[in-house]
C-alpha cells in the first residue's frame, strides 16, 4: 500500500474578496505560514485553486498534523483549516483515503460526502463522487448512518489542479487579513487584559504590531515587564507582534505627581506615554498608535479624557476595543491565550501616585496649563533613547534600526 500523503488545506474568506490585489495578500499569507510551520515536518506551502496547500513530509504523524491544524487556525487571514490527504485523481485512492479521513475524525454516528470537481477533464462529476464514495464508506462503516442534514462528520473530496484532496477534520480559523498587509503600528502594551487583545485585533487586520510597555521602574518593581514578555511570546507564535520597547517612566511620573494637580495626574501620564510612543513610531516608520481603551471602562477613558490625551500627538490613535464589552474582551484574551498571564498581579505604572479622585471630564485648557512647567519634550527623547528592545518572530517585520536586544 502506498504511504499516506498528509496535507492541510488552508481556506480564507476575506482575502478572496480582494480582486486584483488578491495575489499579494495570498503571497503574504504563504510567507507567514511558511515561517510558522518551520518547526513541523512540512515539505511545501503553495497556492492552489482559491486556498493554500500545506504538504507534510512522509515522516509526519497524524498527531503532528492535528497540532499544525490547531496552530494554523490561529494565524491571521486563515478562515478554516482542514487536515487530510492528497492522492491521484483515481476513485480507488479517493475511497481508501475517505475511510482513513473518517478514522482520523474520531467518534461519529452519522456522515455524508461533500464532493467538488473544479475541472471537467475529470470524467466523474461531483454528484457521482458523492454517491460512489458514500457507498464505499457505507460498506466500511455499516453501523453508521448516512445523514444529508447536520451529520456528525462530513467527508470532503475535492478534485482540483490534477490532484484529489480528501479530509473530514476541519476547524475554524480566526479570519481577518495576513499580518504584513495592513502597515506598521505601535501599540501601548501593558500587562493587563485589554491592550494585548487590542494588539491582537490589529494584527488580525493585517497590521505589523510593535509594542511599547511603560514600566513604573524604579518606583515599582519589574514584574509587569516579565508578564509583558510572556504576553509577547504568546502573540509571537502566530506573528502577531514583532518587537517590544520597554520604557521605565516611574521617575517622570513622580515629577508629574509633585507638580501637577492631583486630579490631572493620570491624564498627564497618558499624554507622556502617547508622546513617547509617537516618537518610537516615527523612528520605526509606523503610521498609527494603538491603545486598549474601551469607552467608559475606567476614569481615564471618557470622551473628554480621550480628547485631552489625543491632543498631545498628531499621529492617529486607533482604539479597536473602544465599543467592546469587558466580557467580550476577556473572551478574546482567553482565545488568544493571554488571559491567564494578564490575570496575574503586577506593579504597573498606571497605578503609581494615583489620586483619590481622578478627573473624568478633563478640559484641554486646564491640562495644557498643568503641563506648562514640565520639560515634556526633553523627556520624550530621553525615554525613547533609553528604552530597551526585545524582538520576536514576525516574518512580516523589517527592522528599521539596530535593536538594543534585552538579555
Amino acid at each position: 500500500m502506498e504511504p499516506l500523503n498528509r496535507i492541510c488545506l488552508v481556506h480564507y474568506h476575506e482575502i478572496g474578496l480582494k480582486g486584483r490585489n488578491r495575489a499579494s495578500f495570498e503571497t503574504r499569507l504563504v510567507r507567514n505560514i511558511k515561517a510558522m510551520t518551520a518547526p513541523f515536518h512540512v515539505g511545501e506551502v503553495k497556492r492552489i485553486s482559491g486556498r493554500l496547500l500545506v504538504v507534510f513530509k512522509p515522516e509526519a504523524s497524524l498527531e503532528e498534523g492535528i497540532a499544525l491544524e490547531e496552530a494554523l487556525s490561529q494565524v491571521p487571514g486563515v478562515a478554516r483549516v482542514s487536515c487530510g490527504y492528497r492522492c491521484e485523481r483515481e476513485l480507488d485512492q479517493m475511497n481508501r483515503l475517505a475511510v482513513q479521513a473518517l478514522d482520523d475524525f474520531g467518534a461519529f454516528e452519522s456522515f455524508k460526502v461533500n464532493a467538488r470537481r473544479s475541472h471537467t477533464d475529470f470524467a466523474i462529476d461531483s454528484m457521482q463522487i458523492n454517491q460512489l464514495v458514500g457507498a464505499h464508506l457505507h460498506e466500511a462503516f455499516p453501523d453508521k448512518a448516512i445523514r444529508m442534514k447536520d451529520p456528525d462528520a462530513t467527508v470532503h473530496v475535492e478534485v482540483v489542479q490534477g490532484s484529489a484532496y480528501v479530509y473530514a477534520r476541519t476547524i475554524r480559523g480566526i479570519g481577518g487579513l495576513p499580518v504584513g498587509s495592513g502597515g506598521l503600528v505601535v501599540s501601548l502594551l501593558s500587562s493587563g487584559i485589554d491592550s494585548p487583545v487590542a494588539t491582537w485585533r490589529m494584527a488580525r487586520r493585517g497590521a505589523v504590531c510593535i509594542g511599547v510597555h511603560f514600566s513604573g521602574r524604579p518606583q515599582s518593581d519589574a514584574s509587569s515587564e516579565y508578564l509583558v514578555d510572556d504576553i509577547a511570546q504568546v502573540l509571537s507564535r502566530t506573528g502577531c507582534i514583532a518587537r517590544v520597547y520597554t520604557a521605565p517612566i516611574g521617575d517622570y511620573q513622580r515629577q508629574i505627581a509633585a507638580s501637577a494637580p492631583p486630579a490631572l495626574r493620570v491624564i498627564l501620564y497618558r499624554r507622556l506615554m502617547l508622546r513617547v510612543a509617537q516618537e518610537i513610531a516615527r523612528r520605526e516608520g509606523a503610521k498609527a498608535l494603538v491603545t486598549g481603551e474601551s469607552l467608559g471602562q475606567v476614569a481615564s477613558q471618557t470622551l473628554d479624557n480621550i480628547a485631552s490625551t489625543d491632543q498631545a500627538v498628531d499621529m492617529p490613535v486607533l482604539r479597536p476595543l473602544i465599543g467592546t464589552d469587558k466580557i467580550d474582551i476577556i473572551a478574546d484574551a482567553q482565545r488568544v491565550g493571554t488571559f491567564e498571564i494578564s490575570s496575574q498581579d503586577a506593579q504597573d505604572c498606571c497605578t503609581l501616585f494615583m489620586p483619590r479622585n481622578p478627573e473624568t471630564h478633563a478640559k484641554i485648557a486646564a491640562v495644557l496649563k498643568a503641563e506648562e512647567g514640565l520639560p515634556v519634550d526633553e523627556w520624550v527623547g530621553v525615554i525613547a533613547d533609553d528604552a530597551t528592545v526585545r524582538d520576536y518572530p514576525c516574518p512580516a517585520y523589517k527592522h528599521r534600526r539596530p535593536s538594543q536586544t534585552q538579555e
